[in-house]
């Protein structure tokens, strides 16, 4: 299987906007599931209950370092784009770019 770094948006002010983008995000592990890959979303493994608290700055800034050190393994990254492409998401491009990995963007649709 490949290995890919999954973006997809995640962050909001609006609990139910968080609540949509967690959906989104779980059609977009299992889009590249059976497309053969072993994703990795960082994004819905570190804000789970009891992990790390995305209001939190230190403990989100620790998230987002967290799916990053993946860069170093990944063989390309995965950019799910139908709901936009967010400030994590960018963030996310721009270090999969410093290493050298593919970017692939993608949709889903419709939601």
């Amino acid at each position: 299987m490949r290995r890919v770094i999954l973006e997809s948006p995640y962050g909001s002010a609006d609990p139910a906007e968080i609540a949509r983008n967690v959906d989104y995000a779980r059609r977009c592990v299992r889009d590249c599931v059976m497309r053969g890959e072993s994703p990795i979303a960082s994004h819905l493994l570190f804000t789970q209950p009891g992990i790390l608290r995305d209001e939190v700055p230190e403990e989100r800034t620790l998230g987002i370092e967290a799916g990053l050190a993946w860069c170093a393994v990944a063989d390309a990254s995965v950019v799910y784009t139908d709901r936009g492409i967010s400030g994590g998401m960018r963030r996310g491009i721009d270090a999969a770019v410093a290493a050298g990995l593919p970017i692939e963007y993608r949709g889903i649709e419709p939601l």
